[in-house]
């Protein structure tokens, strides 16, 4: 499922597997998106390989900008999201640059804008909450 093309990660959505979010992490521009649905059956596996990757980005990187563009995600996906948020504003505390733009579509009538802000009080991680 993780593709690692150089020093970069790709997750793509397949349509077979709609329920995967795509994720392209690309280190050069110091820059991940994760975008579309997730409702993984084993949703923190999925996230806790991503995590492991930017535990590895950040000892030799000092920022990234995270992008994410969920439109809808079950239970274990919120937790696991969660715990990604969490493990970001650790490497915050440590002085890591740290940007996460949390996009909902605007006609949701605000339930991810309401998850977005949940996931800032609950990570104490700052999301920048953008409708789009």
């Amino acid at each position: 499922m993780f593709t690692e093309k150089g020093k970069n990660l790709i997750v793509e959505s397949k349509k077979d597997a709609y329920f995967v979010p795509y994720v392209n992490f690309d280190a050069d521009k110091e820059h991940c998106l994760i975008q579309g649905e997730s409702y993984l059956e084993d949703a923190f596996e999925f996230y806790d390989n991503l995590m492991n990757w930017f535990k590895e980005y950040f000892k030799t990187h000092q920022k990234v900008t995270l992008d994410c563009k969920l439109f809808y995600f079950n239970t274990s996906s919120s937790r696991a999201l969660l715990d990604l948020f969490r493990l970001l504003k650790e490497f915050q505390d440590e002085g890591k640059q740290i940007t996460v733009n949390w996009y909902y579509p605007e006609e949701d009538h605000d339930d991810m804008r309401i998850e977005g802000e949940d996931f800032m009080d609950e990570s104490e991680m700052h999301l920048n909450i953008i409708s789009y």
